[in-house]
């Protein structure tokens, strides 16, 4: 493993080789395709797709690993650090009679559910508040639960009032994101809208960047939120699922019960996303492990999500250095 956690905070040392210590073990045939997207949805069995080519082909998320590990030949033997804060720019796009016009209290609560996930205090908290009478997921989740370093300021707001844009927002990202994007590859942008029943929300890769700066973000269903009024999914962590996108990473679920999986050791395999707080699953049985249901990257509701893990902090770290470090407005630590 060329990763560490050093103090808590997930760090990690660019790869001596070319070859690294994660899941690779097959390799997945190469092709040429557009880049992708990842999306969370509230009913995984129920039809809804991401926008942008759908979810992650084993080949494309392949493709995205490949890119990884030729861009970190450049950085091999260098300590890779996480930034000391990431700008996050909002962009509000509500109707013209108020709908979606969140408040800048619940955006900061945001940014605040952001760091506090980020930090591995959300498995913290959880783990208290069951005053050690808690699930065997939750105990593993504490115990499992890293901080990864990254840390998140909201430095901007922007509101658009716009019927179309808000109710028809896929129709329109290109040009609602070319007008409204700010900052550079180490800026977060997130737009909030109406994305219709299913879709919570969807993230771009940061190896997208470079050929599409201003498409660059994060798109979330504005009641999704801290305070929204979307049901089991109105604590934050629509936002917090899409910006570990935003860094890099794959769904859990990435690939099912077949190497490599997420590209990611310490997460354990699974077939297919959790719905709902199902305790015990464990769809690959013939793999390490039970499902990781409370892990960010997963499909669960709101409140069965807790953490990310010191391989998942260590790979967001490495896709920071390879395509986000560097920007004029990240803070480096």
């Amino acid at each position: 493993m060329c990763g560490f956690a050093l103090t808590g905070v997930v760090a990690a040392t660019a790869p001596e080789s070319s070859e690294h210590a994660q899941r690779v073990g097959s390799t997945v045939p190469f092709e040429e395709c557009l880049p992708g997207t990842e999306a969370r949805v509230a009913d995984p069995g129920g039809g809804t797709r991401p926008p942008e080519g759908g979810e992650l082909t084993p080949s494309e998320a392949a493709r995205y690993h490949r890119q990884l590990r030729e861009e970190l030949v450049s950085l091999r033997g260098q300590d890779l650090q996480p930034p000391q804060t990431v700008p996050v720019v909002v962009h509000v796009v509500s109707a013209e009679d108020g709908r979606g016009d969140v408040s800048d209290e619940r955006l900061q609560k945001q940014v605040d559910v952001l760091n506090t996930a980020y930090s591995g205090g959300e498995a913290a908290a959880a783990a208290r508040s069951a005053g050690g009478t808690g699930t065997a997921a939750e105990e593993a989740a504490a115990e499992e639960a890293a901080d990864t370093g990254f840390r998140f300021e909201l430095t901007d707001v922007t509101r658009t009032a716009d019927d179309e844009w808000f109710t028809n927002f896929e129709e329109h990202r290109d040009t609602i994101r070319a007008k409204l994007r700010q900052g550079d590859a180490g800026t977060l942008n997130i737009y909030t809208a109406d994305l219709g029943p299913g879709l919570l929300g969807y993230s771009t890769f940061p190896q997208d960047y470079e050929e599409n700066p201003d498409q660059d973000g994060v798109v979330v269903a504005h009641d999704t939120l801290p305070g929204g009024d979307r049901e089991k999914f109105n604590l934050g962590h629509t936002t917090t699922h899409e910006v570990g996108h935003w860094l890099g990473l794959f769904h859990t679920f990435q690939n099912g019960c077949t190497d490599p999986g997420d590209y990611v050791d310490d997460t354990p395999y699974e077939r297919e996303a959790a719905s709902g707080c199902p305790e015990g699953r464990d769809t690959c049985p013939e793999q390490a492990g039970e499902d990781p249901v409370t892990n960010f990257m997963n499909y669960s509701d709101d409140a069965c999500m807790t953490h990310f893990t010191a391989g998942q902090g260590k790979r967001m770290v490495e896709h920071w250095a390879a395509f986000r470090a560097g920007s004029s407005q990240a803070r480096s630590g």
